[in-house]
């Protein structure tokens, strides 16, 4: 899926990974609540950018066709 858009993440951004959860839950405490993880990359950000490993930070207002998410489901 990486490479079509740029896709929001639940986490806060931070600028490391120092200190983040280990358990693969959400990273939700915050240094700066007014920016989020987008991840993936996309087509129009040049190929540098279109990997699963692409990370950036936007704003929640941003609006743009660029960036999307995806819904998930967990069975139990």
């Amino acid at each position: 899926m990486h490479g079509n858009l740029w896709e929001w993440c639940l986490d806060f951004w931070h600028p490391s990974y120092h200190g983040a959860p280990t358990d693969g839950s959400a990273w939700l405490i915050a240094t700066d609540i007014r920016s989020y993880i987008v991840r993936g990359g996309c087509w129009g950000y040049g190929i540098h950018h279109c990997r699963s490993a692409s990370r950036d930070r936007r704003s929640p207002e941003t609006r743009s066709i660029a960036i999307g998410f995806r819904v998930a489901c967990q069975s139990f």
